[in-house]
């Protein structure tokens, strides 16, 4: 079952879908003339407006739903993946889709306001409700709703907390242990692992505005310690950051001699680990962003676009940094054979503990648990809005409350199960789900591309007349409901 898990995680994964990433962004960072760089200045003045309504969140909240989505053990464990599969100049091929792609970002985010609606007192949207809208294909939008609901409903939640289980184990040795239960025999018993749903139920029973209100607090919290410490690491290694930089170019341009063999490796595990970390193009963020109450559909659009700059440029580039300067890494090339060995007996999975406990031997390892714990826990609280967004979207009336019970139970089994199974299966499970929704949302956005476009015109028309409002029928956009009044 492993090896069939894998081979169609390879599958999924292929140089196709890189590629298809890579070209998506730079075709929207050209057709919206770069605006992760021209409208900087406006991501982040959007970004604290108030906004909040008794229907949606505010902009600040779904900024924080949707990075709550975007960090997390992609940004720890995955750049360590990505160092150790394809080297230091993984790190680069990270940078690039994150730039490229918040131009995805936006028009994915764009999307999901554009053709948002309310639902039981609530504003819903997704990948689902404009590929039905915008397209007109209904089964294409079931498609993607059902493979979200799988996703990360199922397959996505075990990442995080199997990541949060080795960590800690690492850090306090709070491992799986197996007892007997009468009836059913041996099971494996994870102390995190019952902490993690305890307080996962908590949360998800009490729905968007407190799952808003819950990651409105951790994530700027969480972000901000973690990015403290490698400022502070970097300052302590200040005289490392040319050559460092350096090895990540080199390695990225295949000009490095170690690392030669593996420069494919390279783009391929910078752009895998990079969209799973800032999940631009995957189809994921837009959810939080149809939740905002905004004026205009492109501002959440841009505070969209910046929270991939958040996740990536500072969140996985600190960690980055951290292990490249203290060298705790290994790098396998080809035939199983290690190009890099500095910490023999230590995997992906403990690269950032042992990077961070090189410069604090004494709270390295519990530090980067704490963090981590952060970083993915809210990560799954994400997870599960996606998973039931999509069910609102298929179930419009009747047992709606049946399957999102049903959703919730198996939602916590599989954040559970994740804690007792092996971080390569778990990871394996994750980039299958990741890579799915990314096929179907990027070519769906690449087909509504031009109506993003339109709204973009109108939002700078808009922002030059200093009126700022959206009605979809001045623009000339059919079934954009919402924006019609």
């Amino acid at each position: 079952m492993d090896k069939i898990i894998h081979s169609f995680s390879d599958l999924v994964w292929s140089d196709a879908l890189i590629y298809l990433c890579l070209i998506t962004g730079l075709y929207f960072s050209i057709r919206t003339g770069f605006l992760q760089v021209t409208y900087l200045k406006d991501m982040v003045k959007l970004l604290f407006s108030k906004n909040e309504s008794d229907k949606g969140i505010s902009s600040f909240q779904a900024f924080s739903l949707a990075i709550s989505g975007r960090v997390g053990t992609g940004n720890i464990v995955g750049v360590a993946t990505a160092i150790a599969m394809g080297g230091p100049g993984a790190v680069f091929w990270m940078w690039l889709i994150a730039f490229l792609g918040s131009a995805s970002a936006f028009v994915e985010a764009t999307l999901g306001q554009l053709y948002k609606q309310e639902s039981n007192g609530e504003y819903r949207g997704g990948a689902a409700y404009y590929i039905e809208k915008g397209l007109g294909v209904k089964w294409y939008a079931v498609l993607f709703a059902v493979l979200t609901i799988i996703s990360t409903g199922l397959l996505l939640p075990g990442v995080q907390s199997n990541s949060i289980a080795s960590a800690v184990n690492n850090s306090f040795s709070i491992g799986t242990e197996h007892y007997n239960f009468p009836l059913v025999g041996e099971l494996p018993v994870n102390y995190i692992g019952i902490v993690i749903i305890i307080l996962l139920a908590l949360i998800i029973f009490g729905g968007i505005k407190r799952l808003g209100k819950t990651a409105e607090f951790v994530v700027p919290f969480m972000a901000g310690i973690y990015i403290l410490m490698a400022v502070i690491i970097i300052v302590l290694n200040i005289k490392e950051v040319p050559s460092v930089l350096k090895l990540i170019f080199s390695s990225a341009f295949n000009m490095n001699a170690t690392f030669s063999g593996i420069f494919g490796m390279a783009i391929a595990w910078g752009v895998k680990r990079g969209i799973y970390s800032n999940e631009a193009g995957q189809g994921t963020a837009p959810h939080a962003a149809a939740a905002a109450e905004v004026k205009h559909p492109a501002q959440q659009g841009l505070v969209q676009a910046f929270s991939v700059y958040i996740d990536t440029l500072f969140v996985c580039s600190a960690t980055a940094f951290i292990i490249l300067f203290t060298g705790q890494y290994n790098v396998l090339g080809p035939n199983d054979t290690y190009l890099v060995q500095n910490i023999p007996g230590i995997d992906y999975t403990g690269f950032t503990q042992a990077a961070v406990s090189h410069i604090f031997p004494g709270i390295g390892k519990q530090f980067v648990a704490f963090a981590l714990f952060f970083f993915a826990f809210t990560t799954i609280m994400a997870y599960y809005y996606y998973a039931e967004t999509n069910i609102s979207y298929l179930v419009k009336s009747g047992n709606k409350k049946t399957y999102i019970w049903i959703l919730r139970v198996v939602f916590l089994f599989a954040a559970y199960f994740g804690t007792v199974k092996e971080a390569k299966i778990a990871w394996a499970l994750g980039d299958l789900g990741v890579g799915l929704m990314a096929w179907v949302n990027i070519i769906a956005i690449l087909l509504l591309g031009n109506v993003t476009l339109k709204v973009w015109k109108d939002y700078k028309l808009k922002k030059k007349s200093g009126n700022m409002y959206f009605n979809s029928k001045e623009a000339e956009i059919k079934n954009a409901d919402f924006w019609e009044k």
